[in-house]
């Protein structure tokens, strides 16, 4: 959900998510999609359902790219991916 409403829990949210993500790969840089799935378990409560929807977001916003050789994520940054 990108559009919150009154019931929305701030915390749970798919752009939350996509912050907490982006937070860990701006300081990795890279990240494999099972790591990431792991750790996005681990920081937010109930993410299971908004880690796909998170990376879509990222990957939209031309702030990630997925490599399928290796099955990771990199943090491409706002302006590398044009």
């Amino acid at each position: 959900m990108l559009r919150p409403t009154k019931h929305s829990h701030p915390d749970r949210t798919v752009v939350n998510v996509a912050l907490v993500l982006l937070k860990h790969l701006r300081k990795n840089r890279f990240g494999r999609y099972s790591d990431l799935r792991a750790f996005s378990k681990k920081s937010v409560k109930g993410s299971d359902s908004l880690f796909l929807p998170a990376l879509n977001f990222l990957f939209l916003l031309g702030l990630i790219e997925y490599k399928p050789k290796t099955d990771a994520i990199e943090y491409v940054g706002p302006n590398e991916a044009l």
